[in-house]
């Protein structure tokens, strides 16, 4: 029961070249920063990458893509991270952009053994009928555009078929984990990483303060540890460099 591994670089050891990840974060909040730097650190590529960004000011999952090292992305921003709208318009990235919470029900839905939904988000739309842009041929052309999916009335409303997302390894952040798994996330640190722990078949969760079992309020935990198969402790270096995206002040 004891899930907790040495390192971040022990806890990543058999991701492989061509792994599908679900990974959680929101801009820079939440993000598992030491575990990104980890797969960095194996040189594995070829990745499929399910998170709502692709990293921020060199951060995050900025960092993989960057170094060529992501091949897919299913997300729902692109944002102000330049380096990943370059690649994607030059047909060096693949990507399926869905509305967010349709992601975010999509890895739930993957996670609780679901493996479709109707949703009314996107009908009428390129979402449900097809023909975005997965990846340009790099000439202003498309290359390959998503396919048309079900659509189904009921009582009256259109709505669109989505399937469940399941990946091979996700990567979250917690502000407390016990050695079980056991999850508790910080405010909106939260954000997608239960979402992506329970769509990922082995999931690694950087945690910032390691507690005993027990100690967690059973209804304080957001991610039971049923969801998660290894854990990594961060120094406290590591639990303490949180970078801010936009800070403002108040006069």
């Amino acid at each position: 029961m004891d899930k907790v591994v040495a390192s971040a670089a022990e806890a990543v050891a058999d991701v492989t070249d061509g792994a599908s990840l679900a990974v959680g974060g929101f801009g820079l909040s939440g993000v598992p920063d030491v575990l990104i730097r980890a797969l960095y650190g194996r040189g594995v590529g070829g990745l499929s990458v399910v998170s709502n960004n692709c990293g921020a000011l060199e951060s995050g999952l900025a960092v993989l893509l960057a170094a060529g090292r992501i091949a897919r992305v299913t997300g729902s921003y692109i944002g102000a991270n330049e380096e990943f709208a370059r690649q994607y318009l030059a047909g060096e990235l693949e990507v399926e952009l869905i509305p967010q919470g349709t992601l975010a029900e999509r890895l739930r839905a993957g996670g609780a053994g679901i493996p479709a939904f109707y949703t009314p988000a996107g009908v009428g739309t390129q979402v449900a009928e097809g023909g975005l842009p997965w990846r340009y041929d790099g000439s202003g052309g498309v290359a390959l555009a998503s396919p048309a999916k079900e659509v189904r009335e009921f009582d009256g409303t259109e709505y669109v078929l989505e399937r469940g997302i399941r990946t091979d390894y996700a990567l979250v952040r917690a502000a407390k984990g016990d050695r079980h798994g056991n999850l508790v996330f910080n405010k909106s640190a939260r954000n997608f990483n239960p979402l992506a722990a329970m769509a990922g078949r082995v999931t690694v969760a950087e945690v910032e303060e390691l507690v005993e079992p027990g100690a967690l309020d059973p209804d304080a935990v957001h991610l039971p540890g049923v969801f998660v198969q290894r854990v990594v402790v961060l120094s406290p270096e590591q639990a303490a460099d949180k970078r801010i995206e936009r800070r403002t002040v108040s006069g």
